[in-house]
């Protein structure tokens, strides 16, 4: 009887990670809101040495219409945080007190109980894209940001 058990539940979990879509609720719970095209999984994937993670962000994608879509460029971002979970978040910490100034156009903005998000800013200034960010390391946000922020020239 066990068996048949465990035989089941390894024919289920085989379905599950066989590669379907998720809803994008549930890839927002799994922190890839705004995180649209697969080439940017691809990119994730170099960095996050995790199949799980990488897995699930190639099934919230979206295929890559045309390969100059992966150098989407915004004009600024939002790293928006809530500041009593900061103690959380030691990378972000450091991004923060460290790193951000060399970014001008990036602000940080606190809010209460907010998990830690890039909220991609279009040239109008408005939201165009929001990415989770909760277990980035510090070398991984600025990557990011260096491959996604325009440049003040331009």
């Amino acid at each position: 009887m066990g068996m048949v058990i465990y035989v089941t539940m390894l024919l289920v979990m085989a379905a599950l990670s066989s590669g379907q879509e998720l809803s994008s609720k549930e890839c927002e719970n799994l922190g890839f809101t705004g995180l649209a095209l697969c080439s940017d999984c691809k990119t994730f994937a170099e960095y996050v040495k995790d199949q799980e993670l990488v897995s699930d962000c190639l099934k919230c994608c979206v295929e890559d219409s045309d390969d100059s879509m992966s150098k989407v460029t915004y004009a600024g971002a939002l790293l928006e945080v809530c500041m009593r979970k900061l103690v959380f978040y030691p990378e972000i910490v450091g991004f923060i007190e460290e790193e951000k100034d060399k970014f001008p156009s990036v602000k940080v903005q606190y809010s209460f109980n907010s998990p830690p998000k890039m909220i991609m800013l279009d040239d109008n200034g408005d939201h165009a894209e929001t990415i989770r960010i909760d277990n980035w390391k510090r070398e991984h946000i600025l990557q990011f940001l260096r491959g996604k922020l325009k440049s003040a020239s331009s």
